[in-house]
């Protein structure tokens, strides 16, 4: 079905928006410039395209979204085949305004806003407020930002893609519909303010059950055994009576050991060979977030944003402003032919001919996202030692690791010499592997975690028998699988199909802001919280957490942008299920009341019993005559210690915005008195303030008085 924007306002409203800009545009068209304004997303990507177009150009920022879903309401007309309801994003008026004062005095109208969806739907809000022809070429997009490309792409405007504006509004109304409807239910069972959305649910629960498969793990003993001959010649226990070796127990190692002093270690074979080690494709978003994790210790959310500013363009001394990277979302690995032909001869110029190789890579969903080439430089002679003068720390450092990943995915392989050698005695079998780098290949631009092992092998023939320098054995144990850090969570979801590459980056930030989830290091755990929510999510909304529902889901949300279905059908048939789901969990509100955890306590202003609730900074009391009562109030744990300055109990608070434990007077506001260490009850016997346990490692116990340096170990 053809998106339109008629159905977006009232009919009434609809004529008097036409009149009025009817009457707009005849007022205006003394007035016109022969001017072209051209519309863009990001102020600093005006400026600098603005410089590429000179003065018959005006170049203005929408500042990302102009309209969108009202805040206070569901925004959606379920009754009315889910139209949405757009209204002026609140605080946008002097940026529309301006807008089309530049539009009306122009000639022209070119939207250029990103190469997405996002891009699309922006472009098309746009045309709506600006009164242009959807349909009209209006519409210009560009990879990468440096003057030809521009000037180029101005030159062949197209008509909005209306699949990508379906695709846009079938996600954003999807979500609507699964956060806003969701949210209450989570209010009423654990905390207000929560809220549950359709791709983060799905990603909470992968957390999940990650860190219950690692409770459920119960560890399992067995023994690592290898034979050392000698100048780093070793080989590992590889079978025993042909079969892959599993030693379990320190008294079969034992077993082992006795029969193999009995025998002799006879070369069984040596195979020697050839491998090669070819590069990785070029960055996609996904394979970007994850390297930058992995490589630079980068968040997803802190990649993104500087990879838009290498994209949007850095001002380089000596050359100008100019974007450095193409667009940063693509899910493609595809290489112009025109970008492969330049690396090629930066290969062959800077390293040889042997290094040059003409790789190709293929998508996993050939279908998708292939408007957009991979990441790469916009331009690979700007080699990042040229421009590190120009670019922040951080710029730096990534720009480094696109130009260093792309000029790698245009060079040959890596090779190697390999080398297996079996060794046997009696029943036992021991392997000795490895390999040796004769070619470095793309290898001499792009390092990976991942180096290979070599092996040291002596001059020995079949049927030699090594003497043995000594047995290794040692105890180990099974271990749990590790908890997911950003990067290995990105992988998890593109491989599950969970959301897009572009979103991955907010999913786990509003996890991490909404406490559902917490970093340990690198890794993501779980929250009481984030259990809770997703416990409540499983019962009621099995859908919502279902990993491959998810999955399906986006299929169905792809191939919208492929033009293959109606978005308002895809959500229709997602809709009957979810509304089912809705009412049984309406049915069951005075069930989950009547489960709520009541505590001793009443509450002051109506008298009913207040329950417990865990929120963002754990537990607290919430009377149960929410909504018509909203008193809630802190449990007070106290720690047994008397104020020292006014007697009354010393107990545990939160600070209302970090979340943080500290200890202060229950008689708060009219005494102050307050620790970060947990009071003691002594008093310092040099200075005679209270003695605190110390939350560090050198001292259990120390002076709460920051100028006596009084400790006890």
């Amino acid at each position: 079905m053809a998106t339109t924007q008629k159905t977006t306002v009232k009919k009434s409203a609809a004529g008097k928006t036409s009149a009025r800009k009817s009457t707009g545009r005849k007022t205006a068209a003394a007035k016109k410039q022969d001017r072209t304004l051209l519309v863009v997303e990001s102020p600093s990507k005006a400026k600098i395209i603005g410089k590429y177009l000179g003065s018959k150009y005006k170049v203005l920022a929408s500042v990302g979204h102009v309209r969108d879903l009202p805040k206070s309401r569901l925004g959606v007309d379920v009754e009315n085949n889910f139209e949405p309801e757009y209204i002026n994003i609140r605080g946008k008026a002097d940026t529309i305004k301006e807008l089309r004062k530049e539009a009306q005095a122009s000639s022209k109208v070119l939207l250029a806003t990103d190469p997405d969806r996002e891009g699309e739907a922006i472009s098309w809000h746009l045309a709506y407020l600006l009164g242009i022809d959807e349909d009209s070429d209006c519409r210009v997009m560009f990879n990468e930002i440096n003057k030809q490309t521009v000037r180029d792409a101005i030159k062949e405007p197209k008509p909005i893609d209306k699949a990508l504006v379906d695709a846009q509004q079938a996600r954003r109304v999807l979500d609507r519909l699964v956060g806003y409807q969701i949210s209450p239910l989570l209010w009423k069972k654990v905390s207000r303010g929560l809220s549950g959305g359709r791709v983060q649910s799905a990603a909470l629960k992968l957390i999940c059950d990650r860190e219950n498969e690692i409770n459920a793990f119960i560890p399992e003993e067995y023994w690592y055994i290898a034979a050392d001959f000698g100048d780093g010649f070793v080989a590992e226990l590889s079978k025993i009576s042909g079969r892959k070796a599993k030693v379990t127990s320190e008294e079969k190692t034992l077993k082992i050991k006795a029969e193999l002093d009995e025998g002799k270690y006879i070369v069984k074979s040596i195979k020697e060979g050839k491998r090669q080690n070819k590069p990785y494709a070029p960055f996609t978003t996904s394979s970007l977030q994850q390297d930058a994790s992995i490589k630079l210790g980068f968040q997803t959310s802190k990649t993104m944003q500087i990879a838009q500013q290498l994209y949007e363009g850095v001002s380089l001394k000596g050359i100008g402003a100019r974007g450095l990277i193409t667009y940063i979302r693509t899910d493609s690995v595809r290489v112009s032919s025109q970008a492969k032909e330049m690396a090629g001869s930066y290969i062959e110029e800077k390293f040889g001919k042997e290094y040059t190789s003409n790789n190709v890579y293929s998508n996993r969903n050939k279908a998708m996202q292939d408007a957009h080439e991979a990441i790469r430089p916009s331009d690979i002679t700007l080699e990042p030692e040229m421009i590190r003068d120009s670019l922040t720390a951080d710029q730096f450092k990534l720009y480094d690791l696109i130009w260093r990943r792309f000029i790698a995915s245009q060079m040959a392989a890596a090779k190697y010499d390999t080398v297996t050698v079996d060794i046997e005695n009696g029943k036992y079998e021991f392997r000795a592997s490895g390999s040796r780098m004769t070619f470095d290949g793309w290898r001499k631009v792009y390092n990976t975690q991942n180096q290979d092992s070599e092996v040291t092998v002596p001059a020995i023939h079949e049927g030699d028998i090594l003497e043995l320098l000594k047995l290794i054995t040692e105890q180990k144990f099974t271990q749990p699988p590790a908890r997911f850090t950003e990067a290995s969570l990105v992988k998890e979801m593109e491989d599950k199909n969970i959301g897009r590459p572009s979103t991955y980056a907010s999913i786990i930030s509003v996890l991490i802001t909404r406490k559902y989830i917490k970093r340990i290091k690198k890794s993501l755990q779980p929250t009481k919280l984030g259990f809770d929510v997703i416990g409540i999510l499983q019962d009621y909304f099995a859908d919502i957490v279902d990993v491959e529902f998810t999955g399906e889901m986006e299929d169905k949300l792809d191939a919208i942008e492929l033009g293959d279905t109606d978005w308002k059908s895809v959500i229709a048939d997602f809709y009957k299920g979810f509304s089912k789901e809705l009412e049984a969990a309406d049915r069951e509100v005075e069930r989950i009341e009547k489960e709520v955890v009541l505590s001793d306590e009443v509450c002051e202003l109506c008298g009913k019993p207040m329950a417990i609730k865990e929120g963002r900074f754990g537990t607290f009391l919430a009377c149960t005559g929410y909504p018509e009562c909203k008193n809630t109030r802190p449990i007070i744990k106290t720690t047994g210690v008397k104020c020292p300055k006014c007697g009354k109990d010393i107990v545990e608070k939160r600070g209302r915005k970090t979340g943080k434990v500290f200890y202060g007077c229950s008689g708060y506001p009219e005494c102050d008195v307050s620790y970060w260490d947990r009071p003691t009850g002594r008093m310092c016997p040099q200075c005679g303030s209270m003695i605190v346990e110390s939350k560090g490692k050198t001292a259990r116990f120390k002076c709460s008085n920051p100028e006596c340096r009084y400790k006890e170990k």
